[in-house]
């Protein structure tokens, strides 16, 4: 203590002289401390709310509400107790309402107009009112604006280090210009137990490790493809190099050679007067056919060179043309040549990779498979695929020779068509014309034992990926999925009733996604058309590598772009197939660790968004690189939308491809975590 403050120093009996209420004390001396004593208490009070920002509970004694202070014997709680109280805040509201009366504000601007730049609300909730962003014409229309950059052996993320490739690929020989990884597999071919069902047609891919591994090359003397329209009638002899069609078919007017191209007079063996001229002839028996208004999809089967497809375009009708790769192993290579859509597929011991209630029409012109061998087997395939209240179209000779084997072939597929409760709607000359059930009612009345049985109820028919073909018959939703689509074009943006079957995370607002994904798609094309000019490009045959719901197949119909999609849904995502087919498209399942069965340059166009990120997780990005230059045209162009971490790697095996390679910005600008490289294949490569 200090030593003024001693209790026996005069100074200390002064102050205490000062507490006392007698004997000779100075009042003024008492009011003195007792004002120090106030101030020292009320600074102490005050510092201690204010310390560290902290504000103290204030507590107060009263009474209960009952009883007034005097006669109160109990110490109660403020209705204050357990709050916090801001005393800045309490200040300067105060002085804000004393401002509020005395000073009229003026009016408060409106707010912005907030532009949407995703796909929910600020509620969570999935949203149309959305905007992807403008193009920056600076930025999208000249190429050398682009970022290119150089391979390197690696660019490090952190911790993690990404590899990228320096060195190009080898060229493949020359004898592998018409190359199918999977359905040019010998090795595994001969391996097979039995080919009796046509095993051999199917995929036998290359084991890991045996991939594909250089570029394929182009024929000698190949040149630009002959653009669509006229590509239909006429294509190069030098980029399908093989004559023996047309010397086999020559006098069923399929296809001729005149100098150094083919061509397609329209005719086929059952097409005698024309391809136009048969299709009237279908529609005049049956006009509910309706192409081009109910019936939009068709599957062409055993398609020769797709001309039956190929003038169905002109009737707003999309035919998938499908022929397995045999004796005449180049008529799906004729018809990608002519800009018509086609795959190699075969009708044999597996499901066709398209889901349940594809097809409007299924149509079979000389396809030479016996519909009623192996219990019938086939045409169950077909029935799982043809849409409820869909056509199967048969013109072959056991619909009019009067011979006894084609009459006993006639009555056998009469027979086994009515156990599956098909009806025979037409039979006029040579074609034959069958329509399937809309509902189960002949199904379910069909008597105990019957064959072919339902299929059991856990079997799903949008199962197909490496999935055997079943004998029996598979029955329809009781929801009437499928059956209940609108008719052309209102179909392309109406939400599907089939759409509440996709197995996504959403239930409710699956419409609301269905929309979204359509406008985000079309809006990101009209900026591809104005700013990247794609109707100057003549883009014909195109590849979605992740479709989805068909959002970009369906962008590139409404901005009139002459071109078809083939919308590709891979295997290890949500199977959205069904919706494609039902709003008009046409797609296959696909796992893109595997090769596609489609010829060396089918694709003017390759488009891939989000897909290759998502694939490195599983497959070698390499080989999926190198697939998609099997697959893309010389001079043709590949968009990959992806995210920014995936960049370098692809830059750099896009590269190693001998690709022409540049890197923009998306709409969202430079900030995005997201990319567009855009590459195109050397015309001559080297």
């Amino acid at each position: 203590m200090h030593k003024s403050m001693q209790l026996g120093s005069p100074n200390s009996q002064n102050i205490m002289k000062g507490f006392s209420y007698g004997g000779g004390s100075n009042p003024f001396s008492l009011l003195k401390v007792s004002a120090f004593l106030f101030v020292s208490l009320l600074s102490f009070y005050f510092g201690k709310q204010f310390s560290g920002g902290f504000y103290q509970q204030l507590g107060f004694f009263s009474s209960q509400q009952s009883q007034t202070p005097q006669s109160s014997s109990v110490v109660g709680l403020s209705p204050n107790f357990n709050k916090i109280f801001d005393l800045h805040e309490l200040i300067n509201e105060t002085s804000f309402q004393q401002q509020q009366q005395e000073i009229v504000p003026a009016p408060a601007p409106a707010p912005p107009v907030l532009e949407r730049m995703g796909v929910v609300d600020e509620s969570g909730n999935m949203t149309v009112d959305f905007d992807v962003g403008e193009f920056d014409p600076k930025m999208m229309e000249n190429s050398e604006n682009a970022i290119e950059t150089e391979g390197s052996e690696s660019d490090e993320k952190g911790d993690n280090k990404v590899r990228v490739r320096d060195q190009k690929f080898e060229m493949c020989p020359q004898s592998m210009t018409e190359y199918i990884p999977c359905l040019d597999n010998q090795e595994a071919i001969k391996k097979s137990n039995s080919t009796d069902k046509g095993e051999k047609f199917e995929r036998h891919c290359p084991e890991k490790g045996k991939e594909l591994n250089c570029l394929v090359p182009a024929p000698n003397g190949y040149k630009t493809p002959i653009p669509w329209p006229r590509s239909r009638d006429e294509v190069w002899f030098s980029n399908v190099p093989h004559a023996r069609l047309a010397e086999d078919k020559g006098g069923q007017n399929w296809i001729t050679i005149d100098q150094n191209k083919f061509k397609f007079p329209g005719g086929g063996t059952q097409f005698i007067h024309g391809v136009d001229q048969y299709l009237d002839q279908i529609e005049k028996m049956l006009p509910e056919i309706a192409f081009g208004r109910r019936t939009r999809v068709a599957l062409d089967v055993g398609c020769g060179v797709a001309s039956f497809g190929a003038y169905l375009l002109s009737r707003n009708v999309i035919t998938l043309s499908v022929a397995p790769k045999d004796v005449h192993e180049n008529q799906i290579q004729f018809a990608l040549e002519r800009g018509v859509p086609a795959m190699v597929a075969a009708l044999a011991t597996r499901r066709l990779l398209y889901p349940s209630q594809a097809f409007d029409l299924i149509h079979c012109s000389r396809c030479r498979i016996n519909w009623t061998r192996d219990d019938g087997i086939r045409l169950l395939e077909v029935n799982r695929m043809l849409r409820a209240g869909g056509y199967f179209v048969w013109a072959t000779r056991p619909v009019y020779k009067h011979e006894a084997v084609l009459e006993e072939q006639w009555e056998d597929m009469v027979n086994l068509t009515k156990r599956i409760c098909w009806t025979l709607m037409k039979k006029e000359g040579y074609i034959a014309i069958w329509q399937k059930p809309l509902n189960n009612s002949c199904y379910l009345s069909r008597e105990k034992g019957s064959q072919p049985p339902l299929c059991i109820r856990d079997d799903d028919p949008d199962n197909v990926w490496y999935v055997a073909s079943k004998v029996c018959i598979t029955p329809l939703p009781e929801e009437r999925y499928g059956s209940n689509v609108t008719i052309w074009p209102e179909r392309l943006q109406n939400p599907p009733d089939r759409l509440q079957s996709i197995q996504i995370d959403a239930f409710i607002s699956k419409k609301m996604h269905f929309s979204t994904e359509s406008k985000y798609w079309k809006e990101i094309i009209d900026g591809y058309i104005r700013y990247l000019h794609w109707s100057k490009i003549k883009f014909r045959n195109v590849l979605d590598m992740r479709a989805g719901f068909g959002g970009f197949a369906a962008a590139l119909i409404e901005n009139h772009l002459d071109c078809w999609v083939l919308n590709i849904v891979p295997v290890n995502g949500p199977n959205t197939l069904p919706v494609i087919y039902d709003r008009g498209l046409i797609g296959v399942m696909h796992d893109w660790c595997e090769p596609l069965d489609t010829y060396p340059r089918t694709y003017d166009l390759i488009h891939a968004a989000e897909l290759l990120s998502t694939e490195r997780k599983r497959c070698n990005l390499s080989i999926i690189m190198l697939e998609m230059d099997r697959i893309l045209r010389p001079g043709g162009r590949v968009y990959i939308r992806d995210i920014l971490a995936v960049m370098d790697e692809l830059q750099a095996i896009a590269k190693a491809l001998g690709w022409r390679v540049a890197m923009r910005e998306t709409s969202q600008g430079p900030h995005s975590s997201y990319r567009i490289l855009v590459c195109e294949k050397h015309f001559l490569q080297s």
